[in-house]
This record gives structure tokens, sequence and C-alpha cells, in this order.
């Protein structure tokens, strides 16, 4: 059953979401084509640079991403709370560089809509909003594409899946699960082969930079949350390189010795760690946390349960 999004993403509420956008009939519109043999793979850095051009003007922190060849992952938090304190020139002028104009002089327009408290007041809702965010994601990537096939159509499909992350595992787990996508599609065998991930931003960063291995993990761009992830970039690397090892059975015999650090002051044990992972996409629907959580995002829903909640309380009796 369809239900709005506005029940999952109440208006105005700030929160962390696991959204997926897949291509029409699933097909590898953004990487080779099986018939025709023409690679797209250079859509998928159109959609990589999208994230970051859009972390820049709405009021988000983008946590994670995996851009694949028929589908798109990405870890938002959005902030209403940080677009509420933009002044309203400074809404204007994102909402200009979001639908500039060619035919009329930007500075102009932004003066004239900085005037307009209410149709401010619609765009400041607008820049910390889930549904507008994969909007402006989507769009020009689709009209991108079709220019270069020379026809009409659905490039992506009508919606793109949502699942509301609850507390700090559950966007750890969602994060992982999101890094180790080319992982486990066996496109690669390592974080440091994948290509179009978060993971693979995070670790050119300390590349450039080995000092960046020890600071506190937090998103990758955009608007910086409240909340830092419990962990440094480094434990957070290890940690997901961790989990592919015991997900890819191939790789089974290089997870000897002990636990990551991370996961030790997650109070996690590796086995149960993985199967929040693992239930990313298997058992968890419309949200994904603690038991409480789960209970209290179920009625605020008007809902008495949501799946998940059996996995939940299996996981919490470990």
């Amino acid at each position: 059953m369809t239900y709005a999004r506005s029940i999952l993403t109440p208006k105005g509420s700030a929160g962390t979401f696991h959204c997926v956008s897949r291509c029409v009939r699933r097909a590898f519109l953004c990487g080779e084509d099986r018939l025709t043999g023409r690679s797209f793979e250079h859509r998928r850095q159109w959609v990589e640079d999208r994230i970051h051009e859009l972390a820049g003007i709405f009021g988000v922190a983008i946590w994670g991403y995996a851009v694949m060849s028929n589908h798109l992952h990405v870890v938002v938090e959005t902030l209403p709370e940080t677009v509420a304190r933009w002044s309203d020139d400074e809404v204007a002028q994102r909402w200009m560089r979001l639908y500039p104009r060619q035919d009329q002089d930007a500075e102009m327009r932004a003066e004239v809509l900085a005037g307009n408290a209410e149709r401010i007041k619609e765009l400041r809702e607008r820049l910390s909003n889930l549904s507008w965010f994969m909007r402006c994601l989507a769009e020009p990537i689709a009209r991108a594409a079709n220019r270069e096939d020379i026809c009409k159509g659905r490039f992506w499909e009508g919606r793109f899946k949502c699942q509301a992350l609850l507390d700090d595992d559950a966007v750890l787990a969602a994060m992982a699960y999101v890094d180790l996508n080319p992982v486990r599609a066996k496109i690669c065998d390592t974080l440091e082969a994948s290509a179009h991930t978060s993971a693979r931003v995070r670790l050119t960063e300390i590349e450039r930079e080995s000092a960046a291995a020890e600071r506190p993990l937090a998103p990758i761009t955009g608007n910086r949350g409240l909340s830092v992830l419990r962990m440094t970039q480094a434990e957070y690397l290890n940690l997901v390189d961790y989990t592919g090892r015991q997900i890819r059975a191939d790789k089974r015999g290089a997870i000897e010795g002990p636990a990551p650090a991370a996961l030790v002051r997650l109070g996690c044990r590796p086995e149960t760690w993985t199967r929040q992972v693992l239930a990313v996409k298997s058992d968890y629907s419309r949200a994904m946390g603690a038991v409480e959580s789960l209970i209290e995002k179920a009625a605020a829903m008007g809902q008495c349960w949501l799946r998940g909640l059996a996995l939940a309380r299996w996981l919490a009796a470990q």
C-alpha cells in the first residue's frame, strides 16, 4: 500500500533518511548498456556532482551515498532549524541558484523575491524538505540523459523509496549498507576500489591529509548537523571494511582477529552488527531503529506496528 510521504516525513520536521531512486525498468541507464555496448558511466559523475551541489543549497547534511549503474542510495539529514535561521535574502539567493533564469537579472530577481514574505515562507520550507531535495536531484539528471539519448520519457521511477533512521545506530548501519553496495554487487572487492560512493570521498580526504583519519565522523557535505556520530573517520572506514568481509562469502578468511574498536564502543557483537546492516534492505521498511523508537514512530504515523519490530526486539536481546 502506498502512503503519502508526509506521513513518514511530517512538514517542517528534522530527521535522517535512507532514500533509494531507481532507473525505470531497473535499466542500466547510468552504467553499460548490455545490448548496444554503450557506456553511460559518466552519468554517475553527474549524479555525484549534483548531490554535492544541492548539499550547498538545501538545509541538509549528506551522511552517505552510492551511485550505482541502475539506482542511487543517499543518506540525508534534513535540518529545518538551520534553514529557519537564514535571512530572507539568503533564502532567495539559494532558490535563485537552484532555479536560475538566463533571461532575468539574478540580483534583481532575488531582491524582488526576498520582499515577498509569503513566497519566502514557502521556499524556506522547501529548502529543508526531503521530497524537494530528491526532486531537484532527479530532474536535471533525467533531462540531461534524455537530451543525450535524443528521447523523451521517464528516467527515474516515479517515487523514491524512503526509510526513516531513528537513532545513531540506524544511521551507521544505513551508511555502511550504502557504502558497501559496490562490494555486495561484486563490482569491486574493497572500499578503496569503489567509485562514486561516500566511502571513496572519505578515503580520498584521508589520502590527501592524514590528519583527517582522526577527525570525528561527520557528514561529508552540506550543513553540519548538531550530532556527530561517536567514532572517527578511520574507525568508521575500518568498521565498513570489516563488515564487507563478513558479508562477502569469498572474503570470510580475512576476518580473524579482534572486532573493530567502533563495535566495542557501540556495544555490538560482530554478528549482531552484520545482521543489522543486512537488514536495512530486507527486514526494515519505512523506519529503522531500536524497539522504543519504532513504537514511537508507529504511533506518530497512526499505526500499531512497523515492519522491523520483531528484528529490533531480537537484536536488543542479543
